[in-house]
């Protein structure tokens, strides 16, 4: 006879759903989530803390992993590296925020496809050299750039590589996504290869290309309008002549 399985736990879901609608600190959220969950499933205070414990020394390490590149990544920045990724762009007549995205996306998602994930990301490529050079080469088209269309091409080059990474890697077969997915269904009865998955994931990734080019396409036709929009509201009003009537 097939044991009872206790649907209780999935409460923790709700509790990680309703925390970020509310907008709470992500990492209270996911904290408050682990406790409610742990309960649920019938963990005691005790057994909850030993989890934690445990899981805090596996990753006692990370911290470090993660703070010396930003350390590296802050030094170069400090001698110049976003001006010289601008000034570099910047020469390049033909490229505009768009079509650098574009690229950088296509770039993305290939080395993803392949397991090279390190090699983009916000805080070693987005913020230093991708968001630069964007900025820079709307500003060799345009001239100054109003704060709202730096954040704006901030915000698109921070997506371009979401979408990049998130598609990208699902196409890598050994992936821990696919090999979760693949057991998952396995223990349904439902027997299948992780490469079957990793191949299923190829259309999805290249629709996921296809529009968000499209979308990068209309980034540079927003920012073509939103700049004459912004030269015309710029230039002083020409006070209306009086006509003179004939015969005076």
């Amino acid at each position: 006879m097939t044991p009872e399985i206790s649907l209780w736990p999935l409460i923790g879901v709700a509790v990680i759903i309703a925390g970020f609608v509310l907008r709470f600190n992500p990492m209270l959220v996911v904290i408050v989530t682990a406790i409610v969950t742990a309960f649920a499933a019938g963990f005691g205070p005790t057994a909850v803390l030993a989890a934690i414990g445990s899981g805090f020394i596996k990753t006692r390490n990370l911290p470090l992993i993660i703070l010396l590149p930003l350390a590296v990544i802050g030094l170069l920045e400090r001698h110049g590296l976003r001006q010289h990724a601008q000034n570099w762009i910047g020469r390049i007549k033909s490229a505009t925020a768009g079509r650098l995205l574009i690229v950088y996306l296509a770039a993305r998602e290939l080395t993803a496809a392949v397991g090279l994930t390190s090699l983009g990301g916000h805080p070693q490529m987005v913020r230093p050299l991708l968001a630069p050079m964007a900025e820079g080469a709307t500003e060799a088209r345009y001239g100054k750039l109003p704060e709202r269309i730096h954040h704006k091409l901030r915000a698109y080059a921070a997506a371009t590589d979401n979408v990049g990474l998130f598609f990208g890697e699902d196409i890598f077969v050994a992936f821990g996504a696919i090999v979760l997915m693949s057991t998952f269904l396995h223990e349904a009865g439902i027997d299948i290869e992780p490469l079957h998955i990793a191949l299923w994931g190829i259309p999805t990734a290249i629709s996921a290309f296809v529009i968000h080019a499209w979308r990068l396409r209309r980034l540079d036709r927003s920012i073509a309008r939103e700049m004459r929009e912004e030269e015309g509201a710029d230039k002083p009003a020409v006070p209306a002549v009086p006509a003179v009537q004939e015969g005076r």
